[in-house]
């Protein structure tokens, strides 16, 4: 469908990629990672035709459309939220406008007339190619996928330019997924959506017709979408045959043999460098001498890819709160007549780690900024805990920085003691490396502010941490010591975000934001959404939410002995093995299948690559039939691994509660 050889694009002497191949088929589901600035966008915006490439060439065949949504400066204006997205079938109602105006000029005609005849005939053809276009299911189309993506039914008549940017967002993905291209390219597309958009979309994308290219930062969202992996890395482009937990585990693999290899090359360089220095100046070493002399120069040298693996934070110590950290009761907020919460009551304890979920718009920011103390309500109390010590992250406090600053300089005003000796390792955390550290904040980009606000905020000792959507803007490593540093933090926090990979080993507690009330439910995001599919299947269970995370028939866990407890668990570990156990076998016939298969490819690529290979044209149409035909073995063979990948991680989630 799409096929990119040997392409290249640099900035100033860095290559983003170079000498990178790939080809798009029809329906493949595929993961774009890499760091950032790493060359992601850049390789989206070739693909779209937005860049050329300075070398190499990317072609399509001629059925082929791409659509691509960015990652931001989406802005429709001057028309409602129905009509923006119905524009996407222009072709439709063009036709329609010709049928009514068809069928006005037959009122208009003597029935006697020969033009009447012909415009039977016009009106006809018309009302077939209508049909064609499948215009009568239209609107439940358009309606199906805005209301999936979180609009109302109240929203349609509503002007677009009065929606926030998350929203705008959420317009041009209706749009792209109204118009169905052959080609879906979707840049960090989970930034502004809630746990219910995500899962609709999730359902959208997995029986979408055409082939979906992701770039995301969310690890759940790339395993559940996705069977093939490209990443970018230090100019080079690697491709891998699988999702991203699978690339993960491929990837430290893959690094370890070129540890393995770049330890051998160097044992065999120091070995070459000795005898060269050893007999330089004896004449009957002389030919062995220039020998080595001219293997190392021709030797391409094994480089290893700085990982920063090392790089870890801490954050600040502080005191020790109270048992209590935060208490809000009865609190009232409103912003004119729209009345946001009418009466609500939370905890938060020492060392609670909570989650703020919902859909956009229910109040999660709101409550969040109530929290942090710089947001105003109409009544109820908001009661802080013995030595409480708040530190508050949101997107707009990247607006609040001093742009005359240096980004090293506007964190070392906050950094105390020691830490003061940690700053350029807690800036590469947050993506800011070298001489980026003397950058002037007034240069940075948002994604850029956003971060350097959050470190500065990191910096700051607290006991209770409150933070509004924190790695909007983190490529996956700097989200990894981010998690890392909130898991090994001694005080309590609030975190509104969706990203389930990121919430999940953190949290202990969900708290869901729904029509003006909040419910709080036990255990991490996937005990929730276990919790919230219990209550689908019995909407007229109402106990306590513990209640509703035990499985059907059980005692809550809470009441349990030990000894149930760990009968309960060994069962649960049988049941899970019992599911498991034929789908690992048969991924592990089918990764023996792609070994063998993959090792016939490369015996045939080293033979197509010597220069007698041509020679025989009998014989090259018949490799060349072969060739095609493993390639074609192995695409249906890593399909199916992909698949059944899927259903493991399903498996695995359903009895990770």
């Amino acid at each position: 469908m799409i096929s990119a050889v040997n392409i290249s694009i640099q900035f100033g002497a860095r290559y983003l990629f170079k000498g990178a191949s790939f080809q798009i088929g029809p329906h493949d589901r595929i993961g774009l990672v890499g760091s950032n600035g790493a060359g992601k966008t850049t390789l989206l915006k070739l693909l779209v035709g937005e860049y050329a490439p300075e070398s190499g060439a990317v072609s399509k065949a001629r059925f082929v459309n791409v659509g691509y949504l960015p990652q931001e400066g989406m802005h429709a204006s001057g028309k409602t939220l129905y009509k923006e997205v119905e524009a996407v079938f222009s072709d439709v109602i063009e036709l329609q406008t010709r049928i009514d105006e068809v069928h006005l000029r037959m009122q208009e005609v003597s029935q006697e007339s020969g033009e009447l005849h012909e415009l039977l005939e016009l009106y006809g053809d018309l009302q077939h190619a209508l049909e064609d276009t499948d215009a009568f299911r239209m609107k439940s189309k358009i309606e199906k996928v805005l209301m999936g993506l979180g609009f109302s039914e109240s929203d349609f008549d509503k002007q677009t330019e009065k929606f926030s940017g998350g929203w705008q967002m959420r317009i041009a993905l209706a749009k792209l997924l109204l118009l169905q291209p052959s080609l879906l390219l979707l840049d960090e597309p989970t930034n502004h959506l809630d746990l219910d958009s995500l899962q609709w979309l999730e359902e959208y994308l997995r029986a979408y017709e055409g082939a979906v290219m992701i770039v995301s930062h969310d690890r759940r969202f790339l395993n559940n979408m996705t069977t093939k992996t490209y990443e970018l890395s230090l100019g080079s482009f690697v491709e891998y045959p699988g999702n991203f937990s699978y690339y993960d585990q491929a990837k430290k693999e893959r690094q370890e043999q070129q540890r393995a290899a770049f330890r051998n090359q160097q044992v065999q360089i120091q070995h070459a460098e000795r005898f060269i220095e050893r007999f330089r100046y004896k004449a009957t070493k002389a030919r062995q001498v220039q020998s080595r002399i001219k293997a190392l120069e021709k030797m391409e040298r094994v480089e290893i890819e700085d990982q920063e693996s090392g790089i870890h934070f801490v954050f600040p110590p502080a005191l020790r709160s109270g048992r209590m950290a935060m208490e809000l009761r009865n609190i009232h907020k409103s912003y004119g007549d729209n009345i946001l919460f009418s009466g609500i009551d939370l905890d938060i304890g020492r060392n609670d780690k909570v989650a703020f979920v919902g859909v956009n718009g229910a109040g999660k920011s709101t409550l969040a900024r109530i929290i942090a103390g710089v947001e105003s309500f109409g009544a109820g109390e908001r009661k802080p805990g013995h030595n409480v010590v708040l530190s508050y992250f949101a997107q707009h406090q990247a607006e609040e920085l001093n742009p005359e600053r240096e980004v090293l300089q506007t964190v070392d005003e906050v950094a105390t003691g020691e830490l003061r000796k940690q700053l350029r390792n807690l800036l590469a955390c947050f993506l800011f490396r070298g001489d980026d550290v003397f950058k002037k904040v007034g240069v940075l980009s948002g994604g850029e502010k956003s971060r350097l606000a959050l470190a500065k905020m990191l910096l700051q000792p607290s006991n209770l941490i409150v933070m509004d959507e924190p790695t909007n803007h983190l490529d996956m490593r700097s989200k990894g010591i981010l998690q890392m540093a909130l898991g090994e933090f001694g005080g309590s926090c609030v975190i509104v975000s969706h990203d389930r990979d990121f919430l999940d080993p953190l949290v202990n507690k969900v708290v869901e934001f729904r029509r003006g009330r909040i419910k709080t439910y036990a255990g991490n995001v996937s005990d929730y959404l276990y919790a919230k599919q219990r209550e689908q299947v019995d909407p007229t269970d109402s106990g306590p939410d513990h209640e509703k995370m035990s499985p059907p028939g059980r005692r809550p866990e809470a009441q349990l002995s030990d000894k149930e407890r760990k009968r309960l668990e060994a069962a649960r570990r049988q049941q899970r093995y019992a599911r498991a156990k034929p789908i690992q076998d048969e991924i592990a016939v089918i990764e023996q299948v792609i070994e063998e298969k993959d090792r016939q490819k490369s015996d045939i690529e080293v033979l197509m690559g010597r220069p007698d290979f041509y020679h025989d044209g009998q014989r090259v149409k018949e490799i060349t039939a072969q060739y095609r035909s493993l390639e074609k073995e192995l695409n249906d063979q890593y399909f199916k691994w992909g698949e059944l990948t899927k259903k493991l991680e399903k498996i695995r989630e359903e009895f990770s509660c």
